[in-house]
């Protein structure tokens, strides 16, 4: 049993999207959520940005005395994941990317596997290879979605917004056209943006949720070592952002359901 927090991270209002899962999941874990905001979006930046920036993330995780490691960030899973493993052995470090793929061909009947991810993420294809080990004869087709970090980021998460609305059907064009019947929403902004997407793809297409996939993993890896929380326990809850406060906590606690605003600080990394 370890009573400790799992220290969470994403490059702003994404990851909570993760939150909601682990709260859900397991109501007895503690844990200190950090958006790094200030440096959002994290979607065109380069690999030695996302490496520096994952560093940044995880050491002001570990300073607050974390069990474990959720990177709920697509972008810094698909290219910094090995750099975190690689230093912090002493942890389970969990990604987004392996979950979600599982998740996916798991859901998949007809092998044709969409994927809406930020360009950093679909220029890694670290998706594709964890799909082909899984189902090496599945198709995938991956949309690049510049422009749903920055609505989200802004607040801009109603589906009859005109600008959302069409981005999503954008970049949803092509996987329609592919034939896909499950797609991953490689980003852990885009379930806050669910409504939209939804409409985007029609009813049919089954929707996979990076975040949520990835909890799931992080409990088993927990339980499997002995260091679940006491579930006689409610845990506690920490938010950090390094920008934009009030938006991240008006955004954040509607999305949630909660009041974010006497939990969060915001912080200079």
């Amino acid at each position: 049993m370890d009573d400790r927090p799992i220290g969470i991270f994403d490059s702003g209002l994404g990851g909570l999207t993760a939150v909601r899962a682990l709260a859900a999941a397991a109501p007895w874990e503690s844990f200190v959520y950090l958006g790094d905001t200030a440096h959002a979006p994290y979607g065109d930046r380069s690999r030695q940005e996302l490496v520096a920036l994952s560093r940044q993330n995880v050491g002001f995780l570990r300073g607050r005395g974390v069990k474990a490691l959720l990177v709920a960030c697509n972008t810094s899973t698909a290219n910094a994941m090995d750099v975190m493993l690689a230093e912090n052995p002493d942890l389970p470090v969990m990604g987004v990317i392996e979950p979600a793929a599982e998740a996916a061909v798991s859901a998949t009947e007809t092998g044709r596997i969409g994927l809406l991810a930020t360009a950093a993420t679909v220029a890694s294809l670290a998706y594709e290879r964890a799909i082909r080990r899984l189902a090496p004869g599945a198709e995938v087709t991956a949309s690049a979605c510049p422009r749903l970090v920055p609505l989200v980021e802004a607040g801009r998460t109603d589906p009859s917004d005109p600008e959302l609305a069409a981005a999503a059907r954008e970049y949803a064009a092509p996987l329609l056209a592919a034939g896909t019947d499950t797609v991953i929403l490689g980003c852990t902004h885009y379930p806050i943006i669910r409504a939209a997407i939804r409409r985007a793809v029609g009813p049919d297409v089954t929707l996979i949720d990076s975040g949520a996939a990835s909890v799931g993993a992080l409990l088993k890896a927990l339980e499997s070592c002995g260091a679940l929380a006491d579930k006689n326990k409610t845990g506690s809850r920490a938010f950090f952002c390094s920008a934009g406060k009030e938006t991240f906590t008006r955004v954040g606690s509607a999305f949630l359901g909660w009041e974010m605003a006497g939990l969060t600080q915001q912080v200079e990394l």
